[in-house]
């Protein structure tokens, strides 16, 4: 499959991602500037973590006005996998492509450390290779990672079964009840905060990440 990973001026994340899903997961994998305006041709969008445009105004905020976001809405409503990663999952909040907002970590300081997450179902095309509450060591690595949306956001997303991941046993950043990662009404974009691109290698400490990519890549060979 092909892989297509953003690129905006900021973004830092972007080889991790690719090293992940070509090196490890031997997958295609293009970078596709900001100011691209195509994704013919791609079957997964990652946006990767970073600094967007230095998360002037908010993180994400000027990388929705971005050209490339208009492909990236007509990719999502066509069906087309999108993972948006740290940044890429405020980016996401921000251009309505997911619900809620990533607001100042509850401690008001930068949180870098490995995290476990609750997989909290394992029907979708993020999550196939994992089990129904399996636990996951993923890493977190942000300033602005503490998920936020009003009781009734809240409350759709767990009716709905739209919240994917979970801190489990410890809640880094003051999260809503505890989510770490949503996705939207479809099904076919996710976002969330900690790395799972950093997680690939047992040289890196830990393969748990592999499992989200392998999913994707799953998902595209079913259809």
């Amino acid at each position: 499959m092909r892989f297509g990973i953003l690129q905006f001026p900021g973004t830092w994340s972007d080889t991790d991602c690719h090293h992940a899903v070509s090196a490890v997961l031997g997958q295609e994998a293009d970078y596709i500037w900001h100011k691209d305006t195509s994704l013919e041709g791609l079957d997964c969008v990652i946006l990767p973590g970073g600094f967007s445009y230095g998360d002037y105004l908010r993180p994400g905020a000027m990388a929705r006005l971005s050209p490339v976001m208009d492909a990236l809405y007509a990719f999502a409503e066509s069906g087309g996998t999108v993972i948006g990663i740290c940044n890429g999952f405020q980016i996401l909040c921000e251009s309505g492509l997911l619900p809620g907002a990533l607001r100042a970590n509850r401690q008001l300081e930068y949180r870098c450390q490995w995290t476990n997450l609750s997989v909290e179902r394992s029907d979708t095309r993020f999550s196939s290779t994992c089990k129904a509450g399996q636990v996951l060591q993923v890493p977190i690595s942000h300033g602005e990672g503490n998920y936020y949306a009003d009781a009734e956001t809240l409350d759709m997303l767990e009716r709905e079964g739209r919240v994917l991941f979970r801190y489990y046993a410890a809640n880094p950043n003051g999260s809503a009840r505890n989510i770490a990662g949503v996705i939207n009404e479809a099904g076919n974009v996710l976002g969330m905060m900690p790395h799972p691109e950093r997680c690939c290698e047992a040289l890196l400490g830990g393969t748990d990440g592999a499992l989200i990519f392998q999913s994707i890549v799953d998902s595209v060979s079913r259809t």
